[in-house]
């Protein structure tokens, strides 16, 4: 598929991979180290690393501590998107953005219905602006965050940050 307008360079980006699992450890945390893999192969920095408690306060004092660092140009949170009542990591990331971004969730449940069915309805999968940076919030299994990362973030980050700055 073509891009309607290449960006002309493809910088090196660097991005917070945040997990957020009550049960996951940096060691068994498979969904994180394969989104840190993923920018690695294509090129991007890891700036920061954290496995966090679905805790709402939590989540956003990591936010706004990432928000300081000026080095960190997205955030890439997965785990916490669906409906139990452990599951706040959209309800605390949704009040944050500045802007949305409501094509990513749509297309990320288009695509993930396409391989797990009708089951992607449960997924609030998010994106947005936060400042001057981007984030985005999958669920946190290692097919949706394959999906995620090689379908729709690393083929728009660049384009996305570029058009954040002006």
């Amino acid at each position: 598929m073509t891009q309607p307008h290449p960006d002309r360079t493809l910088p090196v980006i660097t991005c917070a991979v945040i997990t957020v699992s009550d049960t996951r450890t940096k060691e068994t945390d498979r969904s994180g180290q394969l989104i840190q893999q993923l920018l690695s192969e294509s090129g991007h920095r890891v700036g920061f690393y954290k496995v966090l408690k679905d805790e709402p306060d939590d989540l956003r004092t990591a936010i706004a501590f990432l928000q300081q660092r000026s080095d960190i140009e997205v955030m890439l949170f997965n785990g916490g998107t669906g409906i139990s009542p452990r599951d706040t990591t959209y309800d605390a990331i949704v009040s944050l953005l500045d802007k949305t971004l409501p094509g990513f969730g749509e297309l990320f449940r288009m695509l993930s219905y396409a391989e797990i069915g009708s089951r992607s309805i449960a997924s609030r999968a998010v994106s947005g602006t936060i400042g001057n940076q981007i984030l985005f919030s999958m669920p946190g299994s290692s097919g949706a965050v394959k999906l995620a990362m090689e379908k729709l973030i690393l083929p728009e980050m660049a384009h996305l940050i570029g058009q954040l700055r002006g």
